[in-house]
């Protein structure tokens, strides 16, 4: 489980995140949404670290992420896997060898365990045949499987994906879900998906926080996310209705 308590950041005289709460649990793929300059990435940094808030715990199954020393971080380190938004596919390595890249870094397996387990990885976002190509031969959907190929490799028990689906077409990005849900179920992992995806929101958001202006203004779930009673999350809702029917 992941527990965050009053997060607050701030930047200059702009005050990002203002005391955000909240937990994530094993096998539920967690949504945090919003619009634009919400404070969504802003607070998915704060959760692994790249950012540390003025304020506020980040606790791992218990573990202060940002208190504990510096042994205890680098173990909570290696328990995550992350899907950047870009997919930051090393343009230079191949499919295989970007899945790999955690293993080299970050463990003293052997070779070919370590290209086992890349293979293994690649076999369950259905990307077996590519481990050979480049980044610059596959499609936009297929580098979002490979990032997820290697965000699992080394078995995390703390998933991260910030907006899985940008740049995808609608029916690639119901594929990326639900490959993310099943992963997440499979695997019993604690999975945080940063989206402003409607299709997200509704098919595999099993907890959902909505994030304005920096503040957690609801949190539920996608059954409950359309009667909310929250003007700005309707309006944000109503918005990404409308961008999906333009791309129609």
């Amino acid at each position: 489980m992941i527990e965050i308590k009053n997060i607050e950041k701030t930047f200059g005289d702009r005050q990002v995140l203002a005391g955000i709460s909240g937990s994530f649990k094993p096998g539920d793929t967690s949504l945090i949404i919003g619009g634009s300059g919400t404070g969504k990435s802003v607070l998915l940094k704060c959760m692994i670290g790249l950012i540390k808030p003025d304020l506020g715990e980040v606790l791992y199954d218990g573990r202060d992420f940002l208190t504990t020393d510096l042994n205890e971080q680098k173990t909570i380190r290696r328990e995550m896997g992350v899907l950047f938004q870009g997919s930051a596919l090393f343009d230079s390595k191949t499919v295989l060898e970007n899945v790999r890249f955690p293993l080299d870094m970050l463990t003293d397996q052997p070779e070919s365990e370590k290209v086992d387990r890349a293979q293994e990885c690649l076999r369950r976002v259905g990307l077996e045949n590519a481990a050979d190509r480049m980044p610059s031969e596959i499609s936009g959907g297929m580098k979002k499987r490979v990032g997820i190929a290697r965000a699992i490799v080394l078995n995390p028990k703390y998933l991260f994906c910030d907006e899985p689906n940008s740049g995808l077409d609608p029916l690639t990005s119901i594929k990326i879900d639900q490959l993310i849900s099943e992963i997440t179920d499979e695997y019993q992992i604690t999975t945080v998906v940063i989206t402003h995806d409607m299709n997200s929101m509704m098919e595999i958001g099993e907890k959902i926080m909505f994030l304005y202006q920096g503040k957690k203004l609801w949190e539920g779930t996608s059954a409950t996310l359309t009667h909310s009673g929250v003007d700005e999350l309707n309006e944000f809702i109503n918005a990404n209705k409308l961008i999906r029917e333009m791309e129609k």
